[in-house]
């Protein structure tokens, strides 16, 4: 089980990454930029902005617990991960990835 403990320490470990009030969830963006995480204390699950395509690998892993999120931004990549039920390394990993894409976004149309 991720504590929301936990997850806030794997979210700030990033450079640069700041904690924010998001409505009723915490996110997590990158200074200067924009957020790749929230956190939702009373259900313990985040949502982690991937690309579609990492939307599609992290959900097979689990498809119970890990499903976009049922609205726009879920078809945008935005993947609910329920925390008290998913593997630490794999949220670990979709945080490095989301995180990526802000700090690195792949150019495309070269």
């Amino acid at each position: 089980m991720i504590t929301e403990k936990m997850f806030t320490a794997l979210a700030l470990a990033f450079p640069g990454t700041e904690q924010h009030p998001h409505f009723e969830r915490i996110g997590f963006k990158v200074a200067g930029k924009r957020m790749f995480a929230t956190y939702l204390n009373k259900d313990n699950t985040a949502n982690i902005f991937l690309t579609p395509a990492e939307q599609v690998l992290f959900c097979k892993m689990d498809k119970k617990y890990i499903y976009p999120v049922p609205n726009k931004w879920g078809a945008k990549g935005a993947t609910t991960f329920v925390l008290d039920k998913v593997k630490k390394e794999w949220v670990t990993e979709a945080l490095l990835s989301a995180y990526n894409e802000i700090m690195y976004p792949k150019k495309t149309g070269i």
